[in-house]
C-alpha cells in the first residue's frame, strides 16, 4: 500500500477519536487515485500508550470500505474495547496508532495437529480458530509475544474460550490471513 494511503489512513483514525472526544481535528487530504480505501477489507485499529496496549479492535472479514473500517474501528478500539475503560482526553495526546489491513481469510487443510504445526507461518500468518460458536483470531503480529507454535494455538483456544488443547482435537477449523501494518 501507498505510503500516502498509509500516512492518511492513520490521520483518519486519530481524527475519528478527536471527534468522538469533542477535540480539534486535523484537516487531512485524501490521497488521489486511492482505490483501495473504496475496497471492503478487514482491518484492525490498536491503540497503545508507552508500547503498552490501550485498545483493539477490528474486523476480519471484508464489511466496511477500507476507509470506513478503519474509522469505526478506530473509535471502538479508543471506546469500545471491553478490556479498557473508554480512552480520556489526556490519554489521547499520548497514543500510538497501528494499523492493519487484512487480506480474506483462506480455510488452512491439514490432515493433523503435526501437520497443523508444519504449515503455520509465524509473523507471516493470522489464525483463526473455530469450533461450533467459538472462535478467536490473533493478528500476525501475535507471533513477535507468542513464538512457540503450540502455546500460540493453546492460547487461542483459550482466548476462544476453549480447552487449550482442543486445536489437537478433530472438529477445529483453521483459517489463516496476512496483515499489512503500519
Amino acid at each position: 500500500m501507498d505510503q500516502n494511503v498509509q500516512d492518511y489512513l492513520l490521520r483518519l483514525a486519530k481524527n475519528a477519536i478527536a471527534a468522538k472526544l469533542e477535540l480539534g481535528v486535523s484537516k487531512i487530504i485524501r490521497p488521489e487515485n486511492a482505490d483501495i480505501l473504496n475496497q471492503k477489507r478487514g482491518a484492525f485499529v490498536t491503540i497503545d500508550i508507552d508500547e503498552a496496549l490501550r485498545g483493539c479492535i477490528g474486523n476480519i472479514s471484508p464489511i466496511y470500505p477500507l476507509e470506513e473500517a478503519v474509522k469505526r474501528n478506530a473509535v471502538n478500539a479508543a471506546f469500545e474495547d471491553p478490556r479498557f475503560w473508554p480512552l480520556t482526553p489526556e490519554e489521547f495526546r499520548k497514543i500510538n496508532i497501528e494499523i492493519s489491513v487484512l487480506t480474506v481469510p483462506e480455510k488452512l487443510k491439514y490432515s493433523s495437529s503435526e501437520d497443523l504445526l508444519k504449515k503455520l507461518r509465524p509473523l507471516k500468518d493470522g489464525v483463526i480458530l473455530r469450533k461450533g460458536y467459538y472462535e478467536a483470531t490473533y493478528l500476525p503480529q501475535v507471533w513477535e509475544e507468542i513464538a512457540d507454535k503450540e502455546v500460540f494455538l493453546a492460547s487461542l483456544c483459550n482466548k476462544a474460550g476453549m480447552n487449550s488443547d482442543e486445536w489437537k482435537k478433530a472438529g477445529i477449523e483453521v483459517l489463516t490471513y496476512q496483515a499489512e501494518v503500519f
